[in-house]
């Protein structure tokens, strides 16, 4: 049996639905499904034909966020360890400030699971950036990886969620604090900065792969 494809005005409607909430959420993680429905033009009724219910289209939004995150990931290659985490640090950073509430809410408690479960490609990255750098004498070896690349996970998320991301030097905060966690001290990663200024100046982000989609 062959499925239909959705109708047009069906898949606009539904585009038009996650472009509102996240930009109504960056602004209210608490709005309401009815707040949503009005920044998106449609009504209460055509948005429920979308989504069961607000949590619903909140774990969509963190799918398709988690795309993006994870072609991030995904385009790290640089040889040096510290280098490469720090310029994952950087540019989830920069794609994070841009939606700074709606992704605190994602890193909430309550959605936990379902994020982790979505960014299961850029967790793999970080926990193979974590071995690498402990094989090769850049990360601490005092913990285990798979701690250490959890202790990463927590310091992002408190920095994403704690952080005024328009306030001066934000992005090189949350460098640092990665790259400390991960064993370097203040002095080694001024050295790793002051080497690579384009960590504070990259603009670009790239966009999922058909993969990614998948």
């Amino acid at each position: 049996m062959t499925t239909r494809a959705p109708r047009r005005d069906a898949v606009e409607n539904r585009a038009g639905i996650l472009s509102a909430a996240r930009a109504t959420l960056a602004l209210d993680p608490y709005a309401s499904i009815d707040v949503i429905a009005r920044s998106a033009g449609l009504s209460r009724r055509t948005l429920y034909g979308h989504f069961d219910d607000r949590e619903a289209l909140i774990r969509e939004l963190i799918s398709s966020g988690a795309q993006r995150f994870n072609a991030i990931a995904a385009s790290i290659d640089d040889a040096d360890s510290r280098l490469a985490l720090a310029r994952l640090a950087a540019l989830l950073w920069q794609e994070a400030a841009h939606v700074q509430l709606a992704a605190a809410l994602a890193l909430d408690e309550a959605h936990l699971e379902h994020t982790a479960t979505a960014l299961a490609p850029l967790r793999r990255t970080v926990a193979g950036l974590v071995r690498r750098g402990q094989d090769d004498g850049s990360f601490r070896t005092d913990l285990t990886a798979p701690t250490l690349a959890r202790l990463i996970e927590e310091i992002a998320r408190t920095v994403i969620s704690r952080t005024d991301a328009a306030s001066s030097g934000a992005a090189n905060l949350a460098v640092r604090a990665v790259l400390s966690i991960a064993g370097l001290s203040w002095r080694e990663a001024d050295t790793l900065l002051a080497a690579h200024p384009d960590l504070g100046a990259v603009t670009e982000t790239p966009e999922p792969t058909p993969e990614d989609r998948a």
